[in-house]
């Protein structure tokens, strides 16, 4: 892969029409956008289906979560798509479910391990008695028993994932922030070259890109970093 390959810049956008005007903004530099949420509750899926049809690759960020049957049946339709990429909350049913309904596909699925946007304070406050790392060290492994095509996690884990995982799986890492970004709502940030160093193969950067004055040149300078590591 390129490093434009290895870029995915979150759509995070209240409507599908910025969010085709960050698109025609970044031509030619970037190639791989994910929808989350927001964009997708206001038609954001239409125009996911656009950008495949463009040639773009996608990242669907749905991170299903849910009984077995909807959940595999859920996946099959995100998979007739033709999106690149799908998030599902790593719990191991969840997981078992989602890889049944891809089979055939080319959908590449991935864990949601820990939220970047949280930390021990969090995961204890939900119930978890272990720290991030531990917990993302354990959804790891059960992505990758469970036929998983990869992980997503913060960077500052990605070596330690990538250890658990081996070189063929994707290893995807949002909370990337260019140094002196602000860190917003995130609580595990890493750097664009760091996150690159750790073993990650793919960097999520929204906000850092989209909200950015210049956005061809923010998402060019993040591309230059990722070389450099």
């Amino acid at each position: 892969m390129t490093m434009d390959d290895r870029l995915i810049v979150g759509l995070d956008l209240p409507n599908v029409q910025e969010a085709a005007k960050a698109v025609r903004e970044l031509d030619g530099v970037v190639g791989f956008y994910k929808i989350g949420y927001r964009l997708a509750f206001a038609g954001g899926l239409d125009f996911a289906r656009e950008l495949v049809e463009d040639g773009k690759q996608v990242f669907l960020d749905m991170k299903l979560l849910d009984i077995d049957n909807t959940v595999a049946q859920g996946v099959e339709s995100v998979a007739a798509m033709g999106v690149t990429m799908l998030t599902v909350h790593a719990y191991p049913k969840a997981m078992r479910a989602a890889v049944e309904g891809a089979k055939g596909s080319d959908l590449c699925l991935l864990g949601v391990s820990v939220l970047t946007s949280m930390d021990e304070a969090d995961l204890h406050e939900a119930g978890y008695a272990c720290d991030p790392a531990t917990l993302v060290a354990r959804r790891a492994e059960q992505a990758r028993a469970a036929g998983m095509g990869g992980v997503v996690c913060a960077a500052s884990e990605a070596q330690a994932v990538r250890a658990i995982v081996g070189p063929d799986m994707a290893v995807v890492t949002p909370g990337i922030r260019p140094a002196g970004a602000a860190h917003g709502d995130q609580k595990r940030v890493v750097t664009p070259a760091d996150a690159i160093r750790m073993g990650a193969s793919h960097l999520v950067v929204a906000r850092p890109i989209v909200a950015a004055p210049d956005r061809r040149q923010a998402a060019q300078s993040i591309l230059a970093e990722m070389a450099s590591a």
